[in-house]
Formats: structure tokens, C-alpha cells, sequence
């Protein structure tokens, strides 16, 4: 070990007994049980379902408050106080309105706060006093920890603990406490959050979701393909810009763009003024709770159309000069007879409807107008200058990865690559072969360095961005080809088919996840395949646990716009020291249902795994790196007695 690094170390730990003290902490943190993780996937944007689901804990919040108050407190009464934990600011208001004098109100603060603390103890009980110090409002750190650990068997200390609450109280402090020890519960009871992907696409707000998750004490992110689409626009990818705006003006987010992360839309629309006009199939998709005036809904239909065709031809150039994506079939705009309105793709000519081919070049297709490439030139720089787009990415970029390796799992949002066979399927890039993990690592490799040099716009790696977005042999996409052109253009449904890749119905055998984890140097008897990407059909009696509780698919249908198709509004995965449980949610209707009638969005919970033994922090990735620090500081010890 660099001596250097033990000098340096020397003067953190100046004395023989600060050296043991702290392995003898370490040690005993790795005996204590292992925190829970809560798995969350495809958020798809909508975040008042997200921010419900990560203030209960996917029911953890509850269920610590039901195993205390069970036998002394009425089910109304065990839901009050659940809403009180999830929304304390917005509770303490209501719950104020309803008391007439001083007097009740305060036996309230009193009761509350005395069992807040009993529930800040219980969900603490398996951290260190040095853990939960952290996690406590710092304002109130002593008085929490002397009414959290008061201890009176002789009856001389009653009217002290007395007086700290009553104080509290007269000086109009009791509201702070209580949100407080509410937020503290709600991060003491999930020590780890795991998002398995697509943070952005459909819905209205995944800026807010990345507020929270920037916030949040621990989290990781595994980039769904929505995501990579975004930070391959920041990136400098002005195909993927092209596609995050025509997705927004699909769903009718555009507001995310323009109002939330300050990218002005203006060129385009003037473009779109200009070339096109109303067209039935790119009108935007409206909810009922969200009216559109008819002159908003053509402004937005003209720009749909404008950036579907600047994205079309920008896909071209890079499908060109990229062979090895094996992607020449999707050079659509070469194959349309534009005298006879008609397309030939896959040996079958079919006629074309609802076109809107006005900045087309018949000679030269794939070529932008003047006009497309300023627009383009424009919005990206208006994307690449956005503080707030910057801080959002920065931070995907941070805490995520295509995949992890945890505690003996594997994260993943898409697929692995296979064949029929259940082969890891191989592509080569730069003359170099690829398959498996190999493959993954290679894409996460190209994408660090696109968005590490977003002044390089049509290298490999800016290239390769895009290439995760729909390219066949891309985790993240999972699919043999994206058929939007067709899903606009052609009226035969059988050409907007895009048929999975194998991975997808192999991953219900046992074998092959067995495989895929070996793959990842993850133990197969142990170890499971968690998994987000596509929403679970529970509606049709799939289940979200295959392969005999080795795959678990978290995609139930945060998205509203999935819903309908899957029956549920998403699955959550909770582990901890005792095992794994999957947690269905019911469509979640708003915070103020929950706040005035205590309702949740949980439905049965299924077992997944349950450990034999309990499962400790040593065999945990924390619990390695603490065995790292044991080993250093141990060979601190040794150099003292040498140097």
C-alpha cells in the first residue's frame, strides 16, 4: 500500500486508540442487519405517484407503524397518523383547523410527538446512534436524542423530559419538530433507493422526480432508454433532441421543454407555421383532465410534424456511415415513391397517409433545409446551456449506469442481448467483437465520453448514443426495429410490429437467468435479475415473478398512459435483512385523498425470497467496502510499529 496514503491516514487517526476505536465500530456495523432497499422502475415523468410511493416506502411507513400502535390506536386513527408521516406539513394544517382552543391542540402536540418518538426509535433500532444523528433535523439533535434514549427507573428526571416537550411547545416549535421526525422516519425506514430505469418519457414532470432523487440520501439510477435519449441530447445529439421534442409534442409536454428547462421553441414553431398544417395523426395525445384549446392543439400538431421530419432525415447520415449497425432497412425516406405516394419496405409496397413531405428533397431526402439545420442548431444550444437540463444530467450521469451489480443482483432496465438459443448475441464495433456484459460495458464506455465531449456531434460515441435508442442489439432498446415512421405513415398495423428480441421470453426459464447472472460474476443460487422496461400485463394474469423467482419485473404501469393495458399503477420491490417482497400499487388519485381520507395506493404484497438466515451488512456491497477500510486501517496499525 502507497505510504503516502497511510501518512495521510496517520493524521486522520493520530493515536493508537482512535485506529482501534474505529475498527472496533466497523466490525460491529457489520454484524447489525442489512438496511432495506426499495426498486423502483419506468416513472415515466409522473410524479405526484412517485413522490407517494417514496414518502411510504412502499408501505414499509405503515407497516412499522401498524407492528407499534396495532393493539392501542383504530385503523382511522392508523391511517391519520400514516398521512401525518407521508405529508406532515399539509396534516399538521388540517388537523390545527379543526381544533377551537389552545388547550386540545396542545395535548395533541404532546400525544404526537411522544409517539413519533416511540416510531423514530423502532425504525432506527437496526442503525448505529452515529446514523441516526445524521439522519435527524440538526436544529433538533439534542432534544430528539435526550427524548429518544431518556431513561428514568429512579423517577428524578420525569419533570426534565417534561419541561423539553412543554418548551417545544410554548415556543411554537412543535410543527418543526414533527415534520422533522416525519421525514427522519421516512429515511430511516428505506436506507437505499435503486431506480431501474426511465425517469423521463410520457409523463408531466420528471424534473420534479429528479429534484427528489438529487435530495434523496442514497440513491443509484440504471438508465432506462427515455434517459439516455435525454443525456444523448445534452450530449450533443441532435437526432435524440429531435426525439425528446417529438415525444413531448406527442403527449403534449412540451411545457417540460420550454417552461421547466428554459429551451425556447420558437424557431421551431416558426418553421412549423410555415410548412405545415393541421394533420389528424399528429395531433397531440390529450388526458381529459387536461384541455387544449383547438389553436394550441394545431400549434402543437404543426411542430409534432416539423421535428418528425427533421428527426427522420437526421437519422439517415448516421445509419450511412455506421454499417456495423445493420441498420440500412431503416433508411425509409429512400424507399418512398413520392409520385405515387406509396413505400416499399421488406419486398411489400404500401400506400402512404396523412403525409406531410412539404421540406422534402425528392432527389436528396435525408437533406435538412437551411432552415431545419438552424432550428436544430439553435435548440441545441439552447439545451446545451440550460443550468437546470445540466444539473439533471450531471446527476443521471453520477449515480447511474446501464447496469448494476448489488448485493448479489443484477439491475438492469432493458435486456441482455440473446438469440433463440439464449446466446449472448454479438455486434462488432470498431472490428472488435462484443457480447454480454463485454457489450454493456462498451455502450457505457461510448456514452461517458459523448457527454464528457458534447463538442464532438457526429463521432462514434455521439453516434452510439443513439444507436441505444433504437438500435437492435442495444440493452436499453430491446426490440429488432422502432417502427414510428410506420405507426404515422402506413395504415397496415402489421408493419408497426416490432418484434422483441428473444431475451424477452426466454427470461421466463430458470436456466437462462442462471446464465445471465453467471454472465455478471453474480452467484446464480443467490442472486436475481431485476428488471424494468416493460409493463406487466397483470390485468391478463402475467406475473412480474419468472423464471422461479430469479427474474422480477418491476414495470406494472407507473404511467398513466400504461394503465389501462396493465390493470395496476406499477410494482415496487422491497429487500431487506429478512427477504424480498414485490408490492403492487392501485391508481394513485392525489395527495389531498390521501390527506383527507388516510386512502393508500397498496395492494398484496408477494413474497419473493425469504432469507433462511438473516441477511447482515457483511454480506452486503457496503459491508466490502467496510471490510476494505478494517484491512487498511489494520495495516495502519502494522506501519505505525514499522515506521
Amino acid at each position: 500500500m502507497n505510504t503516502k496514503y497511510l501518512d495521510l491516514l496517520d493524521q486522520k487517526y493520530d493515536s493508537e486508540e482512535k485506529v482501534v476505536t474505529e475498527i472496533i465500530n466497523l466490525e460491529a456495523i457489520l454484524n447489525l442487519p442489512k438496511g432495506t432497499e426499495h426498486f423502483v422502475s419506468d416513472l415515466h415523468g409522473e410524479y405526484q405517484a412517485f413522490q407517494h410511493v417514496l414518502r411510504n416506502g412502499s408501505g414499509k411507513v405503515k407497516e412499522k407503524i401498524k407492528d407499534l400502535f396495532v393493539e392501542v390506536l383504530s385503523e382511522q386513527e392508523i391511517n391519520e397518523f400514516s398521512a401525518l408521516v407521508y405529508y406532515p406539513e399539509e396534516k399538521i394544517q388540517l388537523i390545527k383547523n379543526n381544533f377551537d382552543n389552545e388547550t386540545d391542540l396542545y395535548l395533541w402536540y404532546t400525544e404526537i410527538i411522544e409517539r413519533m418518538m416511540k416510531l423514530i426509535s423502532y425504525a432506527s433500532s437496526k442503525y448505529t446512534r452515529s446514523k441516526l444523528r445524521k439522519a435527524l433535523p440538526s436544529q433538533f439533535v439534542y432534544i430528539i436524542e435526550e427524548l429518544l434514549y431518556k431513561t428514568d427507573d429512579f423517577q428524578n428526571r420525569e419533570p426534565y423530559y417534561l419541561k423539553i416537550v412543554q418548551q417545544v411547545i410554548s415556543l411554537g416549535q412543535a410543527d418543526k419538530l414533527i415534520i422533522g421526525l416525519a421525514y427522519t422516519t421516512q429515511r430511516l425506514v428505506v436506507d437505499h433507493l435503486h431506480v431501474v430505469g426511465d425517469i423521463y418519457d410520457r409523463g408531466p414532470e420528471p424534473d420534479k422526480i429528479m429534484e427528489a432523487l438529487i435530495s434523496y440520501h442514497s440513491v443509484d439510477i440504471q438508465w432506462g432508454n427515455h434517459d439516455v435519449l435525454w443525456i444523448g441530447a445534452f450530449a450533443g445529439s441532435k437526432v435524440c433532441l429531435a426525439n425528446i421534442i417529438r415525444i413531448c409534442a406527442r403527449y403534449n409536454n412540451l411545457d417540460i421543454i420550454e417552461d421547466v428547462y428554459g429551451i425556447n421553441l420558437r424557431p421551431l414553431l416558426n418553421l412549423a407555421e410555415k410548412y405545415y398544417d393541421d394533420n389528424p395523426v399528429f395531433r397531440p395525445k390529450i388526458h381529459s383532465d387536461e384541455p387544449l384549446s383547438e389553436a394550441d392543439q394545431l400549434q402543437i400538431t404543426k411542430i409534432h410534424q416539423a421535428i418528425a421530419m427533421i428527426q427522420f432525415k437526421l437519422e439517415s447520415p448516421i445509419i450511412k456511415r455506421r454499417p456495423t449497425f445493420n441498420m440500412s432497412e431503416r433508411l425509409l425516406l429512400e424507399k418512398i415513391d413520392f409520385d405515387k405516394n406509396e413505400i416499399t419496405i421488406h419486398g411489400e409496397t404500401y400506400p402512404l397517409e396523412n403525409t406531410c413531405f412539404a421540406t422534402i428533397n425528392t432527389e436528396q431526402p435525408d437533406q435538412l433545409l437551411e432552415e431545419e439545420a438552424e432550428v436544430m442548431d439553435k435548440l441545441l444550444f439552447s439545451v446545451q446551456h440550460s443550468e437546470k437540463l445540466a444539473r439533471h444530467m450531471n446527476f443521471l450521469m453520477k449515480k447511474g449506469s446501464l447496469y448494476l451489480r448489488y448485493n448479489g443482483n443484477l439491475l438492469i432496465h432493458g435486456c441482455i442481448p440473446l438469440d433463440e438459443l439464449g446466446n449472448m448475441e454479438k455486434m462488432v464495433i470498431e472490428n472488435k467483437t462484443y457480447a454480454g456484459r463485454d457489450l454493456l460495458d462498451i455502450f457505457e464506455r461510448y456514452l461517458r465520453y459523448s457527454f464528457a465531449h458534447p463538442e464532438e456531434i457526429d463521432d462514434l460515441a455521439t453516434d452510439m448514443v443513439w444507436y441505444l435508442w433504437t438500435g437492435e442489439y442495444s440493452s436499453l432498446f430491446g426490440k429488432r426495429g422502432m417502427t414510428t415512421f410506420e405507426r404515422y405513415f402506413i395504415k397496415d398495423k402489421k408493419t408497426h410490429k416490432e418484434r422483441k428480441n428473444p431475451y424477452y421470453h426466454l427470461r421466463e426459464e430458470e436456466e437462462i437467468c442462471r446464465q445471465i447472472l453467471v454472465e455478471f460474476d453474480l452467484d446464480p443460487d443467490q442472486g436475481h435479475i431485476i428488471n424494468g422496461h416493460t409493463p406487466v400485463k397483470e390485468i391478463n394474469g402475467e406475473n412480474p415473478i419468472k423464471a422461479n423467482g430469479k427474474m422480477i419485473v418491476i414495470d406494472g404501469g407507473f404511467s398513466k398512459a400504461y394503465q389501462s393495458t396493465t390493470g395496476i399503477a406499477g410494482y415496487t420491490l422491497l429487500y431487506n435483512s429478512y427477504g424480498m417482497q414485490l408490492v403492487a400499487h392501485q391508481h394513485f388519485q392525489s395527495k389531498e385523498d390521501v390527506l383527507l381520507n388516510g386512502t393508500d395506493v397498496l395492494s398484496v404484497k408477494r413474497l419473493v425470497d425469504k432469507e433462511l438466515e438473516r441477511k447482515k451488512v457483511l454480506e452486503t456491497n457496503v459491508g466490502e467496502e467496510l471490510l476494505q477500510e478494517v484491512s487498511i486501517l489494520n495495516r495502519l496499525k502494522e506501519y505505525r510499529h514499522v515506521k
